[in-house]
């Protein structure tokens, strides 16, 4: 990243031409930007990057379920929806039927639901089938043990690339379905 020095800047010299007076570094921070700029990047919460495939997307939305309460409560959830590929503006079917899950606390409830809730804190799992069903779709089914006795579900996430727009090129959650007949008894969300 290149900028000028400021006239303010014991480096700024009227005298040198402007080209002497750019200097680049990429641990600069241009004056529009705060100071702590960079190291509030560096601290940027978990969730999508570039960088991972649909494979990694889901094991890491996983492994942050698996210790859901650390480093604060419900923060395994906070990265699950982080990565949830849904408009929070309309009614979704990432958990199946179609659920307002534009504010985070409607989230979180679904999670806590008994039949979502083995995610939390599972103390075992296994990929059972893995599929790529487009280019940009990926589907993976995963046996969840959970923390309490004799829990254990199966789960389908099903993953797609965005194409264009700021989430270009990111693996995003598009449904997380139980393989159970999930809410026939209905949930308060």
């Amino acid at each position: 990243m290149s900028f000028v020095t400021s006239p303010l800047s014991p480096l700024f010299n009227a005298s040198k031409p402007l080209s002497l007076r750019v200097r680049a570094c990429a641990a600069d921070v241009p004056d529009f930007f705060s100071v702590d700029w960079l190291e509030s990047r560096r601290k940027r919460p978990f969730g999508p990057r570039l960088s991972f495939s649909a494979e990694d997307a889901v094991r890491y939305q996983l492994d942050a379920l698996m210790f859901n309460d650390q480093p604060r409560p419900d923060y395994g959830i906070e990265v699950m929806y982080r990565f949830a590929g849904f408009d929070p503006f309309e009614r979704s079917t990432y958990f199946g039927p179609f659920f307002d899950l534009g504010q985070f606390e409607r989230f979180r409830r679904i999670f806590h639901h008994s039949s979502y809730r083995v995610l939390l804190g599972h103390r075992e799992r296994k990929i059972l089938s893995s599929l790529n069903v487009k280019e940009d779709c990926y589907k993976q089914r995963v046996w969840i043990r959970g923390a309490r006795p004799e829990e254990e579900e199966t789960f389908q996430f099903t993953m797609t690339q965005r194409v264009g727009g700021s989430w270009d090129g990111y693996w995003l959650t598009e449904s997380v379905l139980h393989d159970g007949d999930t809410f026939s008894g209905g949930v308060a969300y």
